[in-house]
């Protein structure tokens, strides 16, 4: 079996793959190590994988190493695409792991992956298979975060499903800015990207997709675990 492991800002979501199908989902939010530990001794795992955005997380690599084989995400890492970043270096795990997803599941296509999570960002693989960038930009808790942290007054609110874009109070006006801010957004970098390719698949993954893909006005296909599947192709890929 294979284990593939998302190491967030804020939760740790782990997929155990069987014949390519994810036959078990965790998620954590505390006590990283352990948890791997109890699915390590639990499971019988040969390969491993890691996405991770914090270099904190030693101990869950050396255990891996330890006990499986650990794909690394590195230069010498075999991807689905042909990579047209201009800083390499810098792109993040994450968004090359979804672009890898993309490339997989919808090859010969033109994708502009969306994803929800702490920041939002924006990836586009062309029909030639083509990674050539896209954008990053604040996320929904990250943006009411921001509101109460700058301002004297402001207070900090948790995400609200609003149906109204005018806001009659302070806590709707934040709801309504935060919220119809992102939609906006959305909405209108799909627009950009369907004016300048044809034909383009729009995809929208993470943690907050659920709560606004009903908001998002054109066709999306929405799976929260798309980088799991992802990092599972990329073991697959790679373990030969």
């Amino acid at each position: 079996m294979n284990l593939a492991i998302d190491i967030g800002n804020s939760l740790l979501k782990i997929g155990l793959f069987k014949n390519n199908i994810c036959i078990n989902y965790y998620e954590f939010d505390k006590d990283y190590h352990n948890n791997v530990k109890n699915i390590l001794e639990s499971n019988t795992i040969l390969n491993s994988i890691v996405s991770n955005v914090s270099d904190s997380n030693k101990e869950i690599m050396e255990l891996l190493s330890a006990k499986t084989k650990l794909i690394k995400i590195d230069s010498l890492l075999k991807i689905p695409f042909k990579n047209n970043y201009k800083t390499k270096s810098t792109l993040g795990q994450d968004r090359l792991v979804l672009v890898s997803s993309a490339a997989k599941q919808f090859p010969n296509n033109n994708v502009l992956i969306i994803d929800l999570g702490s920041c939002i960002t924006y990836d586009f693989i062309s029909v030639e298979n083509e990674y050539i960038g896209g954008a990053i930009s604040p996320g929904l808790n990250m943006r009411y975060k921001a509101l109460n942290s700058f301002t004297a007054n402001l207070p900090l609110l948790n995400p609200k499903k609003i149906d109204d874009r005018i806001g009659e109070n302070t806590e709707d006006s934040i709801h309504s800015g935060v919220v119809n801010g992102i939609i906006f957004e959305i909405n209108g970098t799909v627009d950009y990207y369907k004016s300048e390719f044809k034909e383009i698949r729009i995809i929208l993954t993470g943690g907050d997709s659920k709560f606004l893909s009903k908001k998002i006005k054109n066709s999306i296909f929405a799976n929260s675990n798309f980088l799991l599947l992802g990092l599972n192709y990329l073991i697959e890929l790679n373990k030969k």
